[in-house]
C-alpha cells in the first residue's frame, strides 16, 4: 500500500495536483502547466517527499497523454477516476465552490481510500494508432451525416422530388448531383444522355438512376427562387461529401492494414460477426491489453453488456445497463453481435432461443453480445482462434 497519493486534475493549459499522507493530510499543492519541464520538476518534488506513491488522475487520453507518458518513463504506477466520479465524490467534501485544486484533492482522497480503482496501464502502440484512426474515422463518418444532411436541406428548398426520390447514403446520388440539381437541366440531357455520364463516373445502377432523375424532372416543371445559386451550393456539398468518403475509404485501409499487424488480431477477426473494423476498435477501447480484464464479467462490464442490479427494499432482481461503460465498446460489442446472426449457426440459434423467451430484437442482441464477450475473451486468454466446438453460446 502507498504511503502518499498525488491526485491531478487534468487540463488542457494547466494541471494542478495535490499530495496527501494516509491521514488525509496535505502535503503538495501545485498548479503546473503542461509541459514536460514543469512536470518532470512535479515528479521530482513528489518522489523527495516520498517515493512510494499512487498518482491518480481524472482523464486518461487526450491531454493528459504527456503527464502519463512522464510517470510512464519513471516507472510510476497510476489509477484511473472518471470524471463522473469525481463530481459525485466532490459533494461529500466540504464547500459548495467548485476548484481546480479541490478535484484534485477529491481525486487523491478516493485513490486513498478506494479499493476498486485499477491500475492505469497503457495501450501498446498498435492499439495506440488504431484509437487515433478510428476516433478520426468517427468523426468523419459524423462530419458526412452533417454534410448529407445540409445537402437534403438545400434540395428540398428547389427541387423536393428529387430529395424524396434520392438515397443519399449512397454513392450513385451523390455523385449524380455534383452534375444535375435542376429539373430543367435534367430534362435538357434526357435519361439517355445521364446514363452515359452516369457510366462514364462508374456508378452502378447508371440506368436505373437516370430514370429516377428524369421521373422526378417530369413532376415538377416550376424554377423556384434562388434555384441557380441553391443549386451551385448543391453541387459543392455533393462534391463535399465525395471527398469525405474517399477519406474514410483511405482511413478504412490504413486501419485494417495497421490492425493485421497486431499480435491479436487473427484471433479476434475468427469470431463470426468481427470485421478488421471492429476489430481495430476492439483493441483502441481495452488498449489490447487482456491483463486489463481478469476475467470475462469484468469485459462485460466495461463494454456495458453486463446488467448491474438495482434492488430497493421490496424490489429484488431488477437490473440495468451500468453507468459507466466504454460506449465506443458496447458498440463494438452490438454490431458484431447483429452480424453474426448471419455468419454463425450457433449466434442465430441462441438469439432465436431469446426472442422466443419474450424478448425484444435489442434485448435478445445484448444478450447474444454478452455470451460472445465470454468466448472472445477466453479466445484471447489462450490465444485460440474460434471454431465451431467454441460454440458462443458457452460460457467461459
Amino acid at each position: 500500500m502507498p504511503r502518499i497519493w498525488a491526485g491531478m486534475d487534468i487540463g488542457k493549459e494547466h494541471h494542478h495536483c495535490v499530495v496527501i499522507n494516509e491521514r488525509g493530510e496535505r502535503l503538495l499543492s501545485r498548479r503546473v502547466l503542461n509541459d514536460e519541464t514543469a512536470l518532470l520538476e512535479l515528479i521530482r518534488d513528489v518522489l523527495d517527499i516520498d517515493r512510494d506513491v499512487l498518482w491518480a488522475i481524472d482523464i486518461n487520453h487526450g491531454v493528459a497523454a504527456l503527464v502519463i507518458g512522464l510517470l510512464l518513463n519513471h516507472d510510476q504506477p497510476m489509477a484511473y477516476l472518471t470524471g463522473r466520479a469525481v463530481h459525485h465524490a466532490s459533494g461529500t467534501y466540504r464547500g459548495e465552490g467548485k476548484t481546480d485544486a479541490k478535484d484534485a484533492l477529491v481525486i487523491a482522497d478516493q485513490a486513498r481510500m478506494r479499493r476498486d480503482l485499477g491500475q492505469l496501464r497503457p495501450g501498446d502502440e498498435i492499439a495506440v494508432e488504431l484509437r487515433i484512426l478510428t476516433g478520426r474515422r468517427t468523426d468523419l463518418v459524423a462530419d458526412r451525416t452533417r454534410q448529407i444532411n445540409r445537402l437534403r436541406a438545400q434540395l428540398l428548398e428547389i427541387f423536393p422530388a428529387l430529395e424524396r426520390a434520392l438515397d443519399m447514403t449512397n454513392k450513385g446520388p451523390v455523385v449524380v448531383l455534383t452534375g444535375y440539381q435542376t429539373p430543367a437541366a435534367i430534362r435538357r440531357s434526357g435519361a439517355k444522355r445521364i446514363e452515359t455520364w452516369l457510366r462514364n463516373r462508374k456508378v452502378r445502377g447508371a440506368a436505373a438512376l437516370a430514370k429516377t432523375l428524369a421521373e422526378a424532372a417530369e413532376a415538377q416543371h416550376t424554377a423556384l427562387p434562388g434555384e441557380k445559386l441553391a443549386a451551385a451550393m448543391v453541387a459543392r456539398l455533393a462534391k463535399g461529401v465525395m471527398a469525405l468518403d474517399e477519406e474514410i475509404s483511405e482511413l478504412d485501409a490504413l486501419i485494417e492494414g495497421r490492425f493485421r499487424e497486431h499480435p491479436q488480431a487473427e484471433v479476434i477477426r475468427s469470431l463470426p460477426g468481427m470485421g478488421s473494423l471492429l476489430g481495430a476498435e476492439f483493441l483502441a477501447a481495452t488498449g489490447g491489453d487482456m491483463d486489463a480484464f481478469d476475467s470475462a464479467d469484468r469485459l462485460a462490464g466495461y463494454g456495458g453488456v453486463a446488467p448491474a442490479p438495482r434492488d430497493s427494499g421490496r424490489v429484488s432482481g431488477n437490473l440495468h445497463r451500468p453507468r459507466r461503460y466504454h460506449r465506443g465498446l458496447l458498440r463494438v460489442f452490438y454490431l458484431s453481435a447483429m452480424a453474426s446472426l448471419k455468419s454463425c449457426p450457433a449466434s442465430k440459434t441462441f438469439y432465436d432461443r431469446k426472442r422466443a423467451e419474450g424478448k425484444g430484437h435489442k434485448q435478445a442482441l445484448i444478450a447474444l453480445a454478452r455470451r460472445r464477450v465470454n468466448v472472445l475473451w477466453a479466445m484471447l486468454r489462450d490465444g485460440q482462434r474460434y471454431h465451431e466446438s467454441l460454440p458462443v453460446t458457452a460460457a467461459a
